[in-house]
């Protein structure tokens, strides 16, 4: 290790997908401090989370948001690790006390790809009445919105486990998302992700964030050469949307945004979950450079949707609503 720098710990869950973004944020991390060894010099500690755990049922039952976070916040607030890599749209918006998000790579295609059996498909190319696979309330309701003729069934579990079920029957398809794909290196990453018409997605989706101790400087410092600002503001924004509706594994909501320039373009839709009704909107704001001011606005753009739904987003934000 560099003499400026201890050794420096980072958690992540064990799934094949956690461990390749660890492994990534390891890489970068040893090339921008010029060390030769990533494991002596960044070691991972893998940790298995409840919501690893948990293959059977939806994670609004288990407890919600939270579930793919917890051991690996314990680890950080315990000492064991000095980072913790996460998928940000896995992790609620608001950390522990003594925790922070201190950088954000560059993120991936943040778009659905929708699997069958036979490759790529679209939801307007699926038979009438097929049988979709998702764990997702979000891609539930929005292929409810386009095809109220499909149907939805279960399904969870990692890349592998979702395709061997595609190849068993009767499911017809399942969604996952192409950043995960391409950073598993499978084919199926390079298949043309969803029209975000109707597939807008998950806030934060595509994005891998590091979080560390707040009183940890040295972690602060190390971090600093792999956050991509355009990213992490235009998460900011999206988890903005999250926090004003707030976003749970009960709340069928997307937001996406984008920068053109100096211009943040932001979108966000809630949804019934039976996908029978939707409310989206989008604005655009100049000058953002700041995590608050970004927050900011995707809090007043959430704010805006649910004026703009009343009560009926407001029975599907407290649980009521179907």
């Amino acid at each position: 290790m560099t003499a400026s720098l201890p050794v420096m710990a980072l958690a992540t869950r064990t799934s094949p997908l956690a461990m390749a973004q660890a492994l990534m944020v390891q890489a970068r991390l040893a090339a921008a401090h010029g060390v030769s060894d990533a494991e002596a010099g960044f070691p991972i500690l893998g940790l298995v989370t409840t919501g690893d755990q948990i293959t059977d049922r939806a994670l609004l039952d288990a407890g919600g948001k939270g579930l793919f976070t917890r051991e690996l916040d314990r680890a950080q607030l315990d000492g064991e690790a000095a980072f913790a890599v996460h998928s940000m749209k896995d992790v609620p918006t608001h950390l522990p006390d003594g925790l922070e998000l201190a950088c954000v790579l560059e993120r991936e295609d943040p778009s659905d790809i929708l699997l069958t059996a036979s490759g790529p498909g679209t939801l307007k190319s699926l038979p009438q009445g097929a049988l979709i696979g998702t764990a997702s309330l979000r891609r539930q309701a929005q292929a409810l919105h386009a095809r109220p003729d499909l149907q939805i069934t279960l399904l969870r579990g990692n890349v592998g486990t979702r395709l061997q079920r595609l190849k068993d029957g009767p499911i017809a398809a399942t969604f996952l998302a192409k950043a995960g794909l391409k950073r598993l290196g499978r084919p199926e990453g390079d298949w043309p992700g969803l029209d975000f018409a109707h597939s807008l997605p998950a806030p934060a989706q595509g994005a891998i964030g590091v979080t560390i101790r707040s009183d940890d400087d040295a972690a602060r410092v190390a971090l600093a050469p792999l956050n991509h600002a355009p990213t992490a503001l235009a998460i900011a924004a999206e988890r903005g949307v999250l926090e004003a509706l707030d976003g749970s594994c009960r709340t069928p909501l997307a937001a996406h945004g984008v920068f053109e320039g100096d211009t943040l373009h932001l979108t966000a839709e809630v949804l019934k979950p039976d996908g029978s009704q939707r409310w989206r909107m989008n604005d655009t704001r100049t000058g953002i450079d700041t995590v608050e001011a970004a927050r900011a606005f995707g809090l007043s753009l959430g704010e805006a949707l649910r004026k703009d739904g009343g009560a009926a987003v407001e029975a599907i934000l407290t649980g009521t609503g179907s």
